[in-house]
């Protein structure tokens, strides 16, 4: 999916009580051409603090000029995870269960 390896897998519980499982990589990843639910996240002790839930029919260029770019940047946002998902249906509902349930600072 990457050209890079994942450093990390994390599993998000959305409000429907589904477990989702993402593979985390460093910021600054490069990605290919693929659809995905993606978590911006941020190291914490002893794990990630979910900032953002998103998904896009194009992983690799939505991180360019990402329009909550600025949020990503002051809450310190170190690592994005990916799942890879082609159903666009299935990635909103991902999305849509994902932010209901965390609620994250920079999806407001």
């Amino acid at each position: 999916m990457t050209t890079a390896t994942a450093v990390n897998t994390v599993t998000a519980i959305g409000s429907s009580g589904a477990q989702y499982s993402f593979n985390v990589y460093p910021w600054g990843t490069t990605f290919k051409a693929v659809g995905a639910v993606y978590l911006v996240l941020r190291q914490g002790n002893p794990s990630f603090d979910l900032l953002y839930v998103g998904q896009t029919d194009d992983l690799s260029s939505r991180f360019d000029s990402h329009h909550k770019q600025p949020c990503f940047d002051r809450k310190g946002r170190t690592h994005i995870a990916a799942l890879v998902e082609p159903s666009e249906k299935r990635r909103l509902q991902i999305e849509s269960d994902l932010v209901t349930k965390h609620q994250p600072s920079c999806n407001g």
